[in-house]
């Protein structure tokens, strides 16, 4: 069979909302099926994979931050949304200092994923941050509130996919992260 996907046709529903829009579309296959699919519309996501070295440890700057679509606290590494015609590595670069206060040096593009090809249009960036210095300067949007946490690599690989650390974006980035960093810097 060959690999032809479905042509979009218009949108016959619309719920435009602040992070992102749901919308239903008339799609039509190559072989002439029709069918209507709703489809989730949001701007690309970001997070970067920070790594220092304290007292000779790898270490990772992390943030906790309440998540109201889960109703809990989460240990998640530093990112966010980017904004529209912002450069994705300039972008989790801001996020990084404005939620911790740390820069970096060097950023590497460690993966591109989709969160859910089922139905989300946007994709999920994950990069690696070195040579950080901090500075401490932080600047939250209006409703974060957020912690600052420097936590040993070794940790971060034990919690990762349990408890505050169940941030399904956050298993994919330190996978993603240690893959690309695999060979070259030990981890």
């Amino acid at each position: 069979m060959a690999e032809v996907g479905w042509k979009k046709g218009r949108v016959v529903e619309r719920f435009d909302g602040k992070i992102l829009d749901i919308k239903r579309v008339e799609c039509e296959s190559a072989s002439g099926k029709r069918a209507v699919f709703t489809s989730v519309a949001a701007r690309d996501w970001a997070i970067v994979v920070p790594l220092v070295q304290v007292d000779g440890v790898l270490s990772c700057v992390m943030v906790r931050q309440y998540r109201h679509g889960a109703n809990g606290f989460f240990v998640e590494f530093p990112g966010g949304i980017i904004e529209e015609g912002e450069d994705t590595a300039v972008g989790v670069g801001r996020e990084l200092e404005e939620e911790t206060g740390w820069k970096a040096g060097s950023i590497k593009l460690a993966g591109k994923v989709s969160p859910n090809p089922a139905f989300m249009e946007n994709s999920f960036y994950v990069f690696v941050a070195m040579d950080l210095e901090y500075h401490g300067r932080t600047d939250f949007d209006e409703h974060e509130e957020i912690e600052t946490l420097i936590i040993p690599i070794d940790e971060v690989r034990r919690s990762m996919g349990t408890g505050e650390y169940a941030n399904a974006m956050m298993v994919t980035g330190l996978f993603l992260a240690e893959r690309a960093l695999r060979g070259s810097t030990g981890i």
